[in-house]
């Protein structure tokens, strides 16, 4: 285990897990002294990403939840840079050598929770892409362990292409943010793709995906939208649709349009992945909607 800390004052350490049969890696990001009970939060990279190279895709910005908001941050590395998602069609390696990635995930908080006083709990967790992916999967195979959970790049796979399609729901608060020009993940629904290679198989549109997780919630109470001023700059702008009802826990659904598969931010993604919303920054939305800004254990409730 390695240990170093950067210029903000956050200790990093890259640690070894072993989850079954399998020798798993992480880049822990934490205040150097937690408090007790703090927050965790798994982030989870794109695919052909590591822990570290989604920690430098989003200009370091989920680190924020460490430094501002006291968490324990737990950049994860996937299996030969993919993770075993839910998606049917999938054929990546951590699928074929049988990767159990929620497992991985579970660990990955009880290890934080031992190691850093951290609350094993009332996690987070944060996915991009393939990772986002991977979060979905989380929402249906383990919604019990998190206080909230956030998908970015990623919809719901299509019944036909979802392993966990007949899973009986259990409500999570859920947070989706997706870019209406997105050339991987179709924003309005379809195949998943490397700009037309190596197809994923087919998803739903991202107002689909809320949909199915309001359902999940018990929520029946139509959307509500609202424009999102700090969210526009001259290229983007966003809309925020919040599906809530009383006793119910909460699905959001941010829209970057014209945004493409890119984490807004300052840090501009290649070129290749569409636009990136400069008008506001993720994490901040991420960390207000999931309770993270000052940890209020009500707002892990509905």
């Amino acid at each position: 285990m390695a240990h170093g800390s950067n210029e903000h004052g956050l200790v990093e350490q890259h640690v070894d897990l072993r989850v079954g049969d399998k020798d798993r890696r992480m880049l822990v990001v934490r205040p150097e002294r937690p408090q007790p009970g703090a927050p965790v939060v798994l982030a989870l990279h794109g695919s052909n990403q590591t822990g570290g190279g989604l920690r430098r895709f989003t200009g370091g910005q989920f680190d924020r939840f460490a430094s501002r908001d006291g968490a324990v941050v737990l950049y994860l590395d996937g299996h030969k840079k993919h993770w075993n998602d839910a998606r049917v069609s999938i054929d990546f390696a951590a699928r074929l050598e049988d990767y159990d990635d929620v497992e991985f995930a579970l660990t990955a908080i009880d290890w934080a929770a031992a190691n850093t006083g951290a609350d094993a709990a009332w996690a987070r967790a944060v996915g991009f892409s393939n990772g986002g992916a991977m979060v979905i999967r989380l929402s249906h195979q383990a919604p019990e362990r998190f206080a909230g959970l956030a998908a970015i790049a990623a919809t719901v796979p299509a019944p036909e292409n979802f392993l966990l399609a007949d899973t009986e729901p259990v409500p999570v608060r859920m947070l989706y943010l997706h870019g209406t020009a997105d050339p991987l993940v179709p924003y309005e629904g379809g195949v998943a793709s490397l700009w037309g290679m190596r197809p994923r198989g087919l998803g739903l549109s991202a107002v689909q995906s809320a949909e199915h997780s309001a359902a999940q919630n018990g929520i029946v109470d139509a959307p509500q939208s609202r424009d999102l001023p700090e969210g526009s700059d001259d290229k983007t702008s966003a809309t925020v649709t919040d599906w809530s009802q009383p006793d119910r826990l909460p699905v959001r659904l941010i829209t970057v349009h014209e945004g493409g598969h890119t984490v807004p931010g300052r840090t501009r993604a290649p070129v290749l992945m569409g636009r990136t919303a400069h008008g506001f920054e993720a994490a901040d939305h991420i960390a207000e909607f999931l309770g993270l800004t000052d940890d209020r254990r009500a707002q892990n409730e509905p």
